[in-house]
């Protein structure tokens, strides 16, 4: 728990923490602009060209429960430090690759990194304030640096790719990576995990990890194989057969990866469905509309990034100005449905 330190300490601990989010979700956008660079470069074909993106979805998405439930086991401090160390080596990889394995590569294990950090900073901002006001608040920054910072990463992807080369969106990450890892050990006291003791549920965590990974694999890749093709089709049938054998190993086990129960409570999966749909329309929208300002309209880098500046500042308003008192003044639920 990390409560306990001071309200100015705890303020600038959240700064820190976003800042450490705002790089994983820079990272989910901020490639897009570059891939037209990054496909002339490193001679990717079109077909090959979108794994420089789903690699990083495909581990960012498979690992993100299993992250989250090893911060609960070992501490959150102490798993956060190691996503965001692995984060930013593999940034560093990207930087320098030279060949389309390795950067293929780098971007999977930058995913993995990117996970347990993503999975883990909302525990740590939820142990850090505690008060419904303070949290509010809290939130509402968090949800500017989730909502804002994937425009953001369209930006700054046109002004560095623009101004140098596609490698420095990789680089950049590096002076960020290792502020954020300083600041953690000097602001976030070390804490034991609040699961200590227990076992982690090994059968729920690979059915779970598995059933993920080859999900997205199968989405991702669906467009190439073809929807209705014997793999893809395969890919599925085995992902939900891996989902139900992990449904029914959290049914019986003492200490769950994820328990059932929360399923029960109406403003959590609401809230998740909603996330999930969110989260899907505005990254393929990033995606798909950077692509089409470069390769239709014509659109330099740079041009692309400010296009999507009207974005970033509408996110900014409602995020950092807004959100946090209409939550105070009407509740969750409504703000939400709106």
């Amino acid at each position: 728990m990390t409560h306990g330190i001071d309200h100015r300490k705890r303020w600038w601990a959240l700064a820190v923490l976003c800042l450490g989010v705002l790089m994983i979700v820079l990272d989910t956008t901020i490639v897009n602009v570059a891939l037209p660079s990054i496909r002339e470069d490193l001679a990717f074909s079109e077909t090959s060209l979108v794994w420089v993106v789903n690699a990083y979805m495909l581990t960012f998405g498979g690992f993100l429960l299993l992250g989250g439930r090893l911060g609960d086991l070992y501490g959150h401090r102490r798993l956060f430090l190691v996503g965001l160390a692995l984060f930013t080596l593999a940034s560093l990889a990207c930087g320098l690759a030279a060949s389309q394995a390795m950067l293929v590569a780098a971007r999977a294990v930058q995913g993995l990194g990117g996970a347990v950090v993503s999975a883990i900073s909302l525990s740590l901002i939820m142990n850090l304030f505690t008060e419904p006001a303070d949290r509010a608040k809290a939130m509402g920054v968090y949800g500017f640096v989730c909502a804002g910072g994937g425009s953001i990463g369209v930006l700054l992807g046109g002004l560095l790719t623009g101004a140098f080369s596609w490698h420095w969106i990789f680089l950049v990450n590096l002076p960020i990576g290792a502020a954020v890892f300083a600041l953690c050990l000097a602001l976030i006291p070390a804490g034991r995990g609040q699961a200590q003791g227990a076992r982690l549920d090994g059968g729920g965590a690979v059915s779970i990890t598995l059933s993920l990974m080859l999900a997205v694999y199968a989405v991702v890749n669906g467009n190439e194989a073809g929807w209705t093709s014997a793999r893809t089709l395969g890919l599925v049938a085995v992902a939900v057969a891996l989902l139900v054998a992990f449904i029914a190993i959290e049914s019986r086990v003492k200490a769950p990866l994820m328990p059932l129960s929360l399923f029960a409570l109406r403003n959590v999966a609401v809230a998740n469905v909603v996330g999930v749909l969110w989260a899907a329309a505005m990254f393929a929208w990033f995606f798909i509309s950077a692509l089409y300002l470069q390769q239709v309209l014509g659109y330099d880098p740079m041009q692309v990034g400010l296009a999507f500046l009207p974005a970033n500042l509408i996110m900014g308003a409602f995020s950092l100005g807004l959100s946090a008192r209409i939550v105070m003044r009407f509740g969750i639920r409504w703000p939400r449905a709106c």
